[in-house]
């Protein structure tokens, strides 16, 4: 066989092989999985087929193992029978007619109902936040629950730290849950786990990436959860993680950022259902079962009323079989029907939500988004502003958080009676990739207080219109498009 003939025959074996890569991607990648998201997959396949198959094969899977999603649908059904001695909603009657069918929703794909008898504050202050969960701890009676997507000892959150080792001496259960991926990457994480270890905490880390150990998934799902439980009676839930406002990156630090959160601290059985999400974690991460585990993580008593607030806890996140927290979120904006504010630092909806907000602000809502004036990950932040003419097209008013800072709070307002707080941002990796939780409120004292935080962020913001939009470089927008071309995959 001569040269030319083996080239031949090489480059016909090539073109076979590209050819089977692509059909058999057509027949592989769209298969239950998001149009956006596939779409996404096929060009990566279509366009560099060797780093697009390899990137498929690593990350692909937006699955958690299977015993990972078989020890959810086992502690949904102990939600189910532990959530029939809650309190129930004590002001179902006055609630917006559209609320009921979205809590029956909510309730069928996370088995959470809503509860009544809460009392509900806002925190928006950093280290105020830290401050007030810290005195929670240090108040804490019989055990202390903490779950955070990054836990970092650091000198903002040493007084964190230290009310967990006093609440540890005088023998309170201390458990934490911490990101394995994501608080490995901060600064001192061998630092934060001696400390842990040495004040007498029990601690785990969830989504482990350690394949040497037989403990690996996709490597980028996440558990993105923030939230902290005393004694099942009060919890912290929202945007905020236990680190320095600067994330104590040397990026951050030089560009001067500063991160901007809300967290909300409820007190009553709103508490003791959030609990449920922590030892549902806690026992996956642990290999534990909920028969023999000690009487702090099996479900206790009712908590007696502590307000007048009905809240319902939302996880969500691959384990569970759709996007809970989606679902929800486009039940909220359909049922807007006079404003409707959104605060969304990481803003790369699917379609689906796109035409929600245009068609919410076309029947006549006022439709306000809140995103940062500036980025902390280029990409992201590019793909979130393709979106920006779509929607001042359409009538939504885009208000712009100045720089140094980051906005990072992750919560939205429905009339004056739903407000919707927790850790899910309003993009693809928050709907699909992440497990996330979220606190769905009905209380119109909830709504003044984020009013009062809207109208903060409103004095201090910088509205974007649709002139100066118009007038925004073609290069920027080019790359703007280029990079909502990968969001699905973020």
């Amino acid at each position: 066989m001569t040269d030319v003939q083996q080239l031949l025959g090489t480059g016909a074996l090539l073109v076979v092989i590209d050819l089977v890569i692509r059909v058999v991607a057509l027949v592989v990648i769209p298969r239950n999985r998001l149009p956006t998201a596939a779409m996404a997959w096929l060009l990566a396949v279509f366009f560099i087929p060797v780093v697009g198959v390899l990137l498929f094969l690593l990350i692909g899977s937006p699955q958690l193992p299977r015993r990972r999603r078989e020890k959810q649908r086992e502690m949904d059904v102990v939600v189910e029978q532990a959530s029939r001695d809650l309190e129930p909603p004590m002001l179902a009657d006055a609630w917006p007619p559209w609320l009921d069918p979205v809590v029956t929703m909510t309730r069928t794909l996370t088995a959470m109902p809503m509860v009544g008898g809460n009392d509900a504050r806002l925190e928006a202050d950093y280290e105020g936040s830290i401050a007030a969960m810290a005195a929670e701890i240090d108040a804490a009676g019989s055990y202390v629950h903490a779950e955070f997507y990054i836990l970092s000892l650091d000198a903002t959150t040493a007084p964190f730290f230290d009310a967990l080792e006093k609440a540890a001496g005088r023998g309170v259960v201390v458990r934490v849950l911490l990101d394995h991926w994501a608080s490995s990457h901060c600064a001192g994480y061998d630092e934060t786990l001696e400390r842990l270890t040495s004040l007498g905490a029990e601690w785990q880390v969830m989504l482990p990436v350690q394949p040497l150990k037989g403990r690996y998934q996709r490597l980028d799902l996440r558990n993105h959860r923030k939230l902290l439980v005393v004694d099942g009676e009060v919890a912290f839930v929202g945007s905020q993680n236990v680190i320095d406002r600067s994330y104590n990156k040397k990026k951050n630090l030089k560009r001067g950022l500063k991160w901007q959160e809300l967290m909300c601290r409820l007190e009553g059985p709103a508490a003791t259902a959030l609990d449920l999400v922590f030892t549902t974690d806690w026992l996956t991460e642990s290999g534990g079962e909920l028969a023999s585990a000690p009487d702090d993580l099996q479900v206790g008593p009712p908590v007696a009323a502590r307000g007048q607030v009905d809240c319902q806890a939302v996880p969500s996140g691959p384990a569970f079989d759709v996007e809970n927290n989606l679902h929800l979120f486009l039940s909220l904006v359909y049922g807007a029907r006079e404003r409707l504010v959104i605060t969304s630092p990481y803003f790369v909806p699917d379609d689906s939500m796109i035409r929600a907000l245009t068609a919410a602000s076309a029947r006549g809502v006022d439709v306000e988004l809140f995103v940062s004036e500036i980025g902390d990950q280029a990409l992201v932040w590019h793909a979130q502003r393709s979106y920006y003419g779509t929607l001042l097209r359409a009538g939504v008013r885009i208000r712009c958080y100045p720089a140094p800072f980051i906005l990072h709070a992750k919560h939205l307002s429905v009339d004056e009676d739903v407000a919707l707080i927790g850790s899910s941002n309003m993009d693809m990796r928050s709907f699909a990739l992440n497990s996330e939780i979220s606190v769905l409120l009905r209380s119109r004292s909830v709504v003044r207080q984020m009013r009062e935080v809207e109208d903060d962020y409103r004095r201090l913001s910088v509205e974007l219109t649709r002139e100066q939009w118009e007038r925004e470089p073609l290069r920027r927008t080019t790359l703007d498009g280029l990079a909502r071309l990968t969001s699905a995959l973020q």
